[in-house]
């Protein structure tokens, strides 16, 4: 089993905090959502995956080096979902591709949509749910008919992980920036079929605001949201510590809260929010909703 992690994106909607690092190295409860992801697909079985990257590339490319099964592809410019995709097409093995972003956090069986993707039968097949939020694409018969509201079909969101044959990538152009739902609708357009499989009854976010980044955490801390097993955690209290931070007499919290190898001042006070590694808590300082990475 073969998969493809898109990494390269600016993450423009989380800066500044993505001028310290790229939005799939954010820290989930403490451990960077992109070894997190590779982990689960090697869980499922992929034993061949690629990860993208461009924007902090220097990063990524750190924290993959030595993992067994991963090839880095750098890029020197801004290449999109298509152009990534198009640029590892030599690197991809004759048999179904996983695509996934290395930014979302779900509970999606990767098992079960490459299997589903194997019993349907097209050449590409979309995990997707009802996500009023993102809802762009119109479905009939598991099947997509358009990328907008042209046709009757409901309205759905596309979550992000796609499973597809890799010859159909030889129709991106070998250059350039290109999305991949450019290709995908120019396939329906030509009366290919666009397969779907429906995962409503998963958890998924894109993590792709500060806001997005604090309610995945109130949820994993709090119970209403499933934790990966890969995080190797039984959370048993809302408030989270790395193991590693300096705590000053006197820190108060409340409600939850995730602090990794960090510097708490005396009397500080936190409250809905996660602390990054290397950040420092003045003594005094109240900390409420927020992001704190230095």
């Amino acid at each position: 089993m073969q998969a493809m992690i898109l990494a390269a994106g600016f993450g423009t909607r989380l800066l500044p905090y993505t001028l310290i690092r790229p939005k799939p190295l954010f820290p989930i409860l403490n451990h960077p959502l992109l070894l997190l992801t590779i982990q689960r697909l090697q869980q499922a079985g992929c034993d061949h995956i690629v990860v993208n990257c461009h924007y902090l590339c220097e990063q990524i490319v750190h924290a993959l080096q030595g993992i067994p099964g991963v090839l880095v592809q750098e890029e020197k410019s801004v290449l999109g979902t298509g152009g990534g995709l198009r640029l590892a097409l030599d690197q991809f093995r004759d048999e179904p591709l996983l695509v996934t972003n290395g930014d979302i956090y779900h509970t999606i069986d990767y098992q079960h949509l490459y299997q589903s993707h194997i019993r349907k039968g097209a050449p590409v097949t979309l995990a997707m749910h009802d996500c009023s939020r993102f809802n762009t694409v119109a479905v009939q018969d598991d099947r997509v008919c358009s990328f907008d509201d042209r046709c009757k079909g409901e309205l759905l969101a596309f979550t992000g992980l796609h499973v597809l044959e890799p010859e159909v990538l030889s129709g991106i152009p070998a250059q350039g920036e290109y999305s991949i739902i450019d290709l995908y609708r120019q396939l329906v357009e030509q009366g290919q079929p666009i397969a779907v499989t429906r995962v409503d009854d998963c958890f998924w976010t894109d993590m792709g605001t500060v806001d997005d980044y604090l309610a995945l955490h109130a949820g994993l801390l709090t119970g209403g949201i499933p934790l990966w097993p890969e995080l190797g955690l039984s959370v048993e209290s809302p408030f989270l510590f790395g193991g590693k931070e300096k705590i000053g007499r006197g820190l108060l919290l409340r409600d939850w809260a995730c602090v990794g190898d960090a510097v708490l001042g005396k009397n500080s006070y936190l409250q809905r929010s996660v602390v990054w590694d290397g950040a420092v808590i003045a003594d005094g300082q109240r900390v409420v909703d927020q992001l704190v990475v230095q």
